[in-house]
C-alpha cells in the first residue's frame, strides 16, 4: 500500500490551506521582486553591457518604488492568510506525494543472465532553487526558467538508452560506456545567454526479435565490437559519428569469457577499481534521483510537471512551516528542507525528520533526513524492497561541530526507520543515503566531520580514507563568481575544463584551511581536487545476506551547467543475488 498523496488527512484542511497561502503569497512575491530588482547576476550584467548606460538605474529606481507599494497593499491580505496558514503546519504531513502510471521497470532475480544481478542507478544535485531574491546572493536567477530547464534536461538525461559496447579481442574485453560526447547534436535548449548544446536520446535499442543480449535491460542499446590487439571495428549496428572521448587505455586483464562492468568511461581514474566519468548527460535510466534545495514551491511544481511522467513517484515540498514542537526545530521555519526525491519504484513507506540544532541563515530553512522505503519487486512469498535516504547538512563554513551532531541524528533515526518499517517477508536490495553535507574530505577545515563513523557504515566510492580522496576524485562546487565563464557555462565546456587539473583548480572552490593556518595543498604528487560535498553513500551490511554490491559507475554530470552551482553525481549499484543463501 503505497502513501495517500495530500499532506493533510481532510479535504477542509487542505483547502483551508490553500486559502490561506493564496492570501500570503501575493505579499511574498512582491517583496521576491523588490529585492530581485536591486541585485543582478555576472550574466545580466554581462548582457547590460550593450544597454543605454541609464536604463539600468532607472529599472531599478521606479521598480523598486512599485514592488514596494505593492507589498504594502498585499500586506494585510498576507497577515490574514498567516493566521489561517500557520496553525494548519501542526497538522501537516512534511512531505507531499505525487503519483503517475508509467510503464514500470521489471526488476527481478536473474533478470541479467544466469547470475542473478541488477543494477540500480542514483543521482542527487543541488539546484539553488530559492526565490529568486535569495538565489542571486549566489549568482543564480530566474528561478521559475532554471526550474523549467532542469527538468527537462534531467528529464532528457534518464529517458535515453543505456549505450553499452561490449568489446571482444585477444587483448581486451569488458564493457565500454561511451563518453555522452558521442551522441549525436540536436537543436540546442538555452537559459538565457547559457546556451546548453543538449542532444536527445539515440534511436535504436535492443532487437526487435525480442533477443536481447545477456546482462542488459528494457531501454539498453547494446553495440558490439570485434577486433584484433584493441583495433576494434563496430560490427553491427553502425558506430557513433565520434569516437574521440573514448579512453583508448581500456583494455583490461580479465578471466576467459568473464564480462566486466564498464571500464572506459571518458577519463578513467588509474590504478582503481571504481569506473568513472564525466559526462554530458544524468545517468540513463536512473531509478532515482535526489534533488536539493528546491525550497520554492512553484519551482518544485515545475519539476514534477518535468518528471513525474518518466518517474511516476516524487515527494517534494519536504519539511516543516512555521513553529513546530518545542526541541524538533530550532527556530520558526520560513522554508521547507529543500528536498526533492523522485523514484521509479511506489513509496511504501516515508518519514522526514528535521534538524533541530540549525544555526544562524540555517535555521530559517528545514533541512533535515528524508528516508523513504520503495517496492522494487513483489511476488508471492517474498518483496525486494530498497532504502533511500536523503538530506542537507549545515551549511556555514567552521561549524564542524553542528555538522556532526547532524550526522549523529542522522544515523540513529535511519536505524529507527529500517527496524520499524523491515517486514519478515522483504529482502532489501539496497540501502542508499545522499545528499549536499556541505563539507568534504580534503579540507583541513572540515577534519572533524571526515573522522565520523558514518563513512564506517557507509563505503563512499570516491573515499580513500579519512581527508584523502581518491585521485580521480572531482570537486562538485563550483566558484559562483565564474558560473558564466565561456569554459563552464555550457555541458560540454564544463565537461573539457572538469577533466583538466589546471582549468579545475579556476572553477572548483579549493579547500578551506583552517583558521590562522597555511594551506599547504595537494602534497607533492597528488593531483588537485576541490570540494566534493555532494554524496552518495551505499551500504551492505544492511541488506539482505544473499545481496552482494559492487560499483558499477561513478559519474560527474555536467549537464546543468549554468543553471546550479553545483556539479551533479550519479551511481550505478549492481547487486548480485545468490539464491542459494536464505535470509535469517
Amino acid at each position: 500500500m503505497t502513501l495517500r498523496e495530500s499532506p493533510f488527512s481532510n479535504g477542509f484542511a487542505e483547502a483551508l490551506h490553500a486559502v490561506g497561502w493564496a492570501l500570503i503569497f501575493p505579499c511574498f512575491w512582491f517583496l521576491d521582486r523588490l529585492i530581485a530588482v536591486c541585485m543582478s547576476t555576472t550574466l545580466e550584467r554581462t548582457q547590460r553591457v550593450e544597454e543605454e548606460c541609464y536604463l539600468h538605474p532607472l529599472k531599478v529606481f521606479f521598480g523598486a518604488i512599485i514592488f514596494f507599494i505593492l507589498f504594502l497593499v498585499a500586506a494585510p491580505f498576507a497577515f490574514l492568510g498567516f493566521l489561517l496558514w500557520a496553525p494548519l503546519q501542526a497538522v501537516r504531513r512534511p512531505f507531499s506525494y505525487h503519483k503517475e502510471e508509467v510503464i514500470p521497470r521489471e526488476v527481478q532475480a536473474g533478470e541479467q543472465g544466469d547470475s542473478g544481478k541488477t543494477t540500480f542507478t542514483f543521482a542527487t544535485a543541488n539546484l539553488c532553487l530559492l526565490p529568486d531574491s535569495l538565489a542571486r546572493f549566489n549568482n543564480l536567477g530566474h528561478t521559475q526558467l532554471r526550474a523549467a530547464a532542469i527538468g527537462r534536461r534531467i528529464a532528457q538525461g534518464v529517458s535515453r538508452p543505456r549505450i553499452r559496447i561490449f568489446v571482444d579481442s585477444p587483448s581486451s574485453c569488458g564493457t565500454l560506456s561511451p563518453s555522452s560526447s558521442l551522441l549525436t547534436p540536436a537543436a540546442a535548449t538555452s537559459y538565457g545567454a547559457t546556451e546548453a548544446h543538449v542532444r536527445p536520446p539515440l534511436e535504436g535499442g535492443p532487437e526487435e526479435d525480442g533477443g536481447e543480449t545477456p546482462g542488459t535491460k528494457t531501454g539498453d542499446a547494446v553495440i558490439d565490437m570485434c577486433g584484433v590487439d584493441g583495433n576494434e571495428a563496430p560490427c553491427s549496428p553502425d558506430p557513433p559519428h565520434d569516437a574521440s572521448n573514448f579512453n583508448q587505455n581500456s583494455n583490461q586483464q580479465c578471466r576467459k569469457g568473464q564480462r566486466h562492468p564498464p571500464r572506459a568511461l571518458g577519463t578513467l581514474g588509474q590504478g582503481d577499481d571504481v569506473p568513472w566519468e564525466v559526462s554530458t548527460f544524468f545517468p540513463a535510466n536512473a531509478d532515482i534521483v535526489c534533488l536539493e534545495e528546491v525550497f520554492d514551491k512553484r519551482a518544485a511544481v515545475k519539476l514534477v510537471k518535468s518528471l513525474g511522467p518518466l518517474f511516476g513517484h516524487i515527494l517534494y515540498d519536504v519539511g516543516v512551516y512555521a513553529c513546530q514542537t518545542p526541541g524538533c526545530c530550532s527556530a520558526f521555519k520560513f522554508f521547507n528542507s529543500g528536498l526533492f526525491l523522485a523514484s521509479r519504484y511506489p513509496v511504501l513507506e516515508a518519514q522526514y525528520h528535521c534538524y533541530p540544532n540549525g544555526s544562524g541563515e540555517d535555521a530559517f530553512a528545514a533541512k533535515g533526513l528524508l528516508s523513504a522505503k520503495m517496492l522494487i519487486c513483489q511476488n508471492q512469498s517474498q518483496n525486494m524492497v530498497g532504502y533511500f535516504n536523503c538530506t542537507h547538512l549545515h551549511a556555514p563554513e567552521g561549524e564542524g561541530a553542528v555538522r556532526c551532531e547532524q550526522l549523529n541524528m542522522l544515523s540513529k533515526w535511519i536505524k529507527e526507520f529500517q527496524l520499524r518499517t523491515k517486514q519478515p517477508n522483504e529482502t532489501v536490495v539496497f540501502d542508499v543515503l545522499c545528499g549536499d553535507f556541505n563539507f568534504d574530505n580534503c579540507s583541513p577545515d572540515d577534519a572533524l566531520e571526515q573522522k565520523h563513523c558514518v563513512f564506517e557504515d557507509y563505503r563512499d566510492p570516491c573515499r580513500a580514507g579519512s581527508g584523502k580522496e581518491k585521485q580521480w576524485v572531482i570537486g562538485t562546487l563550483l566558484e559562483q563568481p565564474t558560473l558564466y565563464d565561456e569554459e563552464v557555462r555550457t555541458p560540454e565546456g564544463l565537461q573539457k575544463t572538469l577533466e583538466r587539473e589546471e582549468l579545475r583548480k579556476r572553477y572548483i572552490s579549493p579547500p578551506v584551511p583552517l583558521a590562522g593556518c597555511p594551506l599547504a595543498y595537494p602534497e607533492p604528487g597528488h593531483p588537485w581536487v576541490g570540494r566534493r560535498i555532494d554524496y552518495i553513500l551505499y551500504r551492505e551490511s544492511s541488506l539482505a545476506k544473499q545481496c552482494h554490491t559492487e560499483v558499477e559507475e561513478y559519474t560527474f554530470v555536467t549537464q546543468l551547467a549554468g543553471l546550479t552551482d553545483h556539479i551533479p553525481v550519479g551511481l550505478r549499484l549492481a547487486v548480485t543475488m545468490e539464491p542459494d543463501r536464505a535470509d535469517p
